[in-house]
């Protein structure tokens, strides 16, 4: 969940059930009901939302030769008639998007370099136990991309011009059923319909070097796992650490930022990130619900990474199973620092060195220059029985820290294991089991200590919170997934009720279906 929920100025609308004390014909009226308003919402925002997907991919080497160039856009045609007639003999059930080729609008517009598709992420969570109340949620969102390959556009090599735009929509689950840090859903964020991503990238020496220019959303290339992205809580894909630390939940879903991102291929196997964005997605105007703020007042993020892939596929070769260098099993490593400029408030004493939770403060925070944070992230195989099979075992592990002085998360990791096609004829089926961990910042933990002391209690006091996830994701089509989902949270709330620090919140349990339409 981003923070930009607890600043959102008008109120969701979610979708939800309440479980009933008991049962009668009422409860299941009430149900029905609301599976009613459910598929209603569904149905309306594939219906009224369209556009693409991102697709991504580099742009070719410029021919050199009126011969090449003829040699090229040959074997294009011929590519497109292939794709079609593959399209024509997968039928519905095979193609891999929804729509297929749209009677052979993708390949047209594939020639001119545009490429799109939409996809549609729709769950329901429901919390069976602990928290701030029992019950259930709709959350989606609806995502559109169109990119732009230059080279086939205008004939210039190596640039890409990407746009994207959200249509989020359903309740805020977390919010209002839970109460924890580790929120449930990554998809969770204010309804709206905003622009999210508008850059343009543009490659030099044989596509060793890419800079990239524009509105971005940095959780897509940093501090990212790839066999974290199975799971649905929402610390698994944007970590614990930033969503609270930076200034509006960091340039991160739904959220993005102005900035510049450099990328080198140092060696084969070791690629360096660079980043300069505006501090703060929000700041100059936090009541944007559309993603045009565009803003450059409040601050300056730098962030850099180093990336270090062992035993990485040939390039071209995407296959699940496909073979390694030397055989090996293939691993990616990286390291990473982030730094903000802008000022930051203590999270216990005021300007005079007094706990601000004492009756003799001030109330005014004391401030602090600048916020970071140290970051590594690990993805690796760890069992494959066969090269040629898809079948294989992968562990993940990511760690961050930040000053307690200044921060409400000092520490932040996350590990698990995924399992991809667990069964025989389940090629594209992943199972997983993962584990989250938030460590509240010392001087956060402290002004809880203050106000207990000084109120007499009770008052709840955050130490650390945990979320542990399972879960299953079956391939129906190519283009369509559905996921079972189940977590639980222990210490929830890091032992604090954030509605009403005096109370306890117990911990919850919640259970879930996600689908993902790739249209």
């Amino acid at each position: 969940m981003k923070l930009a929920r607890s600043i959102r100025p008008v109120a969701s609308l979610p979708v939800r059930f309440e479980f009933p004390p008991s049962g009668g014909k009422a409860a299941g009226r009430s149900c029905t009901r609301s599976f009613r308003r459910i598929a209603w919402c569904t149905a309306f925002a594939w219906a009224c939302t369209s556009g693409a997907a991102m697709a991504q991919g580099d742009a070719n080497a410029a021919a050199n030769a009126d011969a090449a160039r003829d040699a090229s856009k040959t074997n294009e045609a011929a590519a497109a008639d292939t794709g079609k007639a593959a399209a024509s003999e997968t039928g519905f059930w095979g193609r891999d998007q929804m729509f297929g080729d749209m009677g052979g609008l993708r390949p047209w517009l594939g020639k001119y370099g545009v490429s799109f598709a939409l996809t549609e992420t729709s769950e329901l969570l429901g919390n069976l136990r602990g928290g701030l109340a029992r019950g259930a949620a709709y959350e989606g969102v609806t995502t559109a991309a169109v990119q732009l390959d230059t080279e086939k556009a205008f004939g210039l090599p190596g640039g890409q011009f990407n746009v994207s735009a959200l249509q989020i929509h359903g309740g805020n689950f977390s919010g209002d059923k839970l109460g924890t840090l580790n929120t449930a859903s990554g998809i969770e964020a204010d309804n709206s319909t905003r622009l999210w991503e508008l850059w343009y990238q543009q490659s030099f020496l044989n596509k060793r070097v890419d800079v990239k220019i524009g509105q971005q959303s940095i959780d897509q290339e940093f501090i990212a796992s790839t066999y974290s992205a199975l799971f649905i809580n929402t610390m698994f894909g944007w970590p614990a650490l930033p969503t609270y630390d930076m200034p509006s939940g960091g340039p991160a879903y739904p959220l993005s930022a102005l900035g510049v991102r450099v990328r080198g291929q140092i060696t084969p196997s070791l690629t360096a990130l660079a980043g300069v964005f505006d501090g703060d997605p929000l700041g100059n105007n936090p009541n944007n619900r559309s993603g045009t703020n565009f803003n450059l007042h409040n601050g300056t993020l730098f962030i850099g990474e180093l990336q270090y892939a062992i035993n990485q596929p040939a390039d071209g070769d995407t296959a699940p199973a496909a073979s390694t260098a030397g055989g090996g099993l293939p691993g990616t490593y990286k390291i990473g620092v982030w730094y903000n400029n802008g000022r930051f408030a203590d999270q216990r004493y005021d300007s005079n060195g007094v706990s601000l939770a004492s009756p003799a403060s001030t109330g005014v925070a004391a401030s602090h220059r600048g916020d970071y944070s140290f970051y590594a992230v690990a993805d690796q195989m760890i069992w494959r029985p066969n090269p040629g099979e898809a079948r294989s075992l992968g562990v993940f592990a990511r760690v961050m820290g930040a000053p307690g002085d200044r921060n409400l998360v000092s520490v932040a990791a996350n590990l698990g294991v995924v399992l991809k096609a667990p069964f025989a004829g389940r090629d594209n089926d992943s199972a997983g089991l993962a584990l989250t961990y938030i460590k509240i910042g010392s001087h956060a933990h402290g002004i809880d200590q203050d106000n207990l002391a000084f109120s007499g209690g009770p008052y709840g006091v955050r130490t650390s919170e945990t979320a542990l996830e399972a879960t299953y994701q079956y391939q129906i089509a190519p283009w369509w997934m559905l996921q079972a989902d189940a977590q639980y949270t222990f210490n929830a709330g890091a032992g604090q009720n954030p509605n009403d620090p005096t109370k306890p919140l117990r911990n919850t349990f919640v259970v879930g279906l996600r689908t993902n339409i790739t249209f």
